[in-house]
């Protein structure tokens, strides 16, 4: 399945707009978010083609949307690439349990994201 529209999730107004600008370079519809809760909403709702999670935002982290969107029988199917600063081997490992494709560590190498979205469509 070709990926075309990519959810942001991230609670940093910078961030976002930093990935926004990358992707919709490569010619990716990007949609946003700016917690956990939205980005639930917005995988729901919109059914992207791939979600970019960062872990730490207040109310529900990262961690726990992807398992809730990894769980759900609407969105079980969509991937969901971590972006996070917590790069410890055991944040790594706790992050693809909850359901995760791939975790990159901040700040994320470009290249290497556009690799990984590439590989999985």
């Amino acid at each position: 399945m070709p990926i075309s529209t990519i959810l942001v999730v991230d609670d940093s107004p910078t961030e976002r707009l930093a990935l926004q600008e990358l992707l919709s370079r490569q010619g990716y519809q990007v949609l946003t978010a700016e917690s956990g809760e939205q980005a639930v909403a917005r995988s729901k709702a919109d059914k992207p083609d791939l979600i970019l999670m960062d872990v730490v935002m207040p109310g529900m982290n990262g961690y726990q949307a992807t398992r809730t969107i990894s769980r759900d029988d609407s969105t079980r199917n969509i991937p969901i690439i971590l972006c996070t600063s917590k790069g410890q081997e055991t944040d790594k490992i706790w992050g693809m349990r909850q359901g995760a494709y791939a975790y990159l560590v901040k700040p994320v190498d470009h290249d290497e994201l556009l690799a990984r979205i590439r590989a999985i469509g």
